[in-house]
């Protein structure tokens, strides 16, 4: 009988292992047990400010070729969506915010302008997004910079510095920075973490992908990605940012939550992976809100602070009712009602460039109420 047990036993330890191999869990779930226990050993804050930021990997064409169509999907956001973000307000008495990084390859004129509208009226801002593969230094910075100064130039986009210089924060398409797909695909280039701060780039958004294969063994943090230019992902591993200590590194990453979901499991067994992603299969509710709550990403030295990063593809049309709809009102509502007492918890709706403002003030020694701190060293254009 017990020979029978350590045989099964012995099974099922293969079964989860080739799973987690499948999934690419083997890769970052040290990292994460590591993480929850040094969470459960924090003193928990009087009180926590959670700052929650949705970002969006807004791809306007994404499976069509019909100019028609990707106006329909534009025209969806910018008609719904101040009008289900109106009815919601965090405790500085800002919408709910939405950065859209936007994909240099899909430029239109018109979108833009169309998106910017709602930006200016408080409910967002864009950043940058990019697709491209067996890339070079030369087409790679030429992209970027162009894109970035056709964003401030023809619609006042993005932000600048104290010296006036513009920044951006990105996400890479298809999860590959810094040509991090094993398959050697989406990318190609071994220094882009080194590109990407010379022309302007203050904050990355890419992670988590899991269970894609670029996924970090980093998992859950607020870190400096210090970049190796001749060998490929270099933010696997990096610098977490502290408190009362200045950012060391290249390249600022905020990653969103990455846990197991024990609420949904397959086989009714093994917990399937919260990655932080929605849409129409995946919506959010409120066990998957406590769960970004309860991972804790924050600044070491400051767990005051806690920033909750979610991220869609909002233009893809089968999540737009999810994303403009009862759903998302729901979890805004939740928020509000759950993560905005005033006493054990104040919520706040900031963009990336917040973040980063909010992260910038912390490394330099500011604590509070990090409302103060959304333009703190980048501000957008006027």
């Amino acid at each position: 009988m017990l020979t029978v047990i350590i045989i099964f036993i012995i099974a099922l330890l293969l079964v989860v292992y080739a799973l987690f191999k499948s999934k690419g869990i083997d890769v970052w779930w040290l990292n994460y047990i590591k993480g929850r226990i040094s969470v459960f050993r924090l003193a928990r804050p009087p009180r926590i400010h959670i700052l929650f930021c949705f970002v969006d990997h807004y791809e306007p064409r994404w499976r069509t070729t019909d100019i028609e169509d990707e106006r329909r999907r534009v025209d969806n956001w910018v008609s719904k969506y101040p009008i289900m973000a109106g009815r919601h307000q965090d405790a500085d008495g800002c919408h709910p915010k939405h950065t859209f990084f936007y994909p240099e390859e899909e430029y239109r004129k018109e979108h833009l302008d169309k998106i910017q509208g709602i930006c200016k009226q408080g409910y967002g801002e864009v950043e940058i997004h990019l697709h491209h593969h067996d890339d070079n230094e030369t087409d790679f910075r030429r992209k970027i910079s162009e894109f970035r100064d056709l964003l401030v130039s023809n619609h006042g986009l993005l932000s600048k510095d104290p010296e006036g210089k513009p920044g951006f924060a990105f996400i890479h398409g298809n999860w590959a920075l810094d040509n991090s797909d094993p398959k050697g695909i989406n990318c190609g280039i071994n220094n882009e973490i080194t590109i990407l701060r010379e022309e302007g780039c203050y904050l990355d958004m890419t992670m988590p992908s899991s269970p894609h294969p670029t996924q970090t063994s980093k998992v859950n943090s607020i870190y400096m990605a210090i970049d190796d230019t001749e060998k490929p992902k270099s933010h696997d591993t990096g610098k977490d940012v502290e408190f009362n200590r200045k950012m060391q590194g290249d390249l600022l990453m905020v990653q969103g939550p990455l846990c197991f979901n024990w609420h949904n499991k397959k086989l009714g067994i093994i917990p399937k992976i919260e990655n932080g992603d929605i849409r129409k299969t995946i919506p959010p509710g409120e066990k998957r809100i406590d769960m970004w709550v309860r991972q804790h990403i924050h600044i070491k030295g400051n767990p005051e602070w806690v920033f909750i990063k979610i991220h869609t593809h909002g233009a893809q049309d089968q999540d737009m009712d999810t994303l403009l709809g009862s759903d998302m009102d729901e979890m805004f509502s939740y928020l509000e009602n759950k993560y905005n007492d005033g006493e054990k918890y104040v919520l706040h709706y900031v963009t990336a460039r917040e973040v980063y403002n909010i992260i910038r003030a912390a490394s330099d020694g500011k604590k509070g109420n990090p409302n103060r701190y959304r333009d703190y060293y980048y501000s957008e254009y006027s």
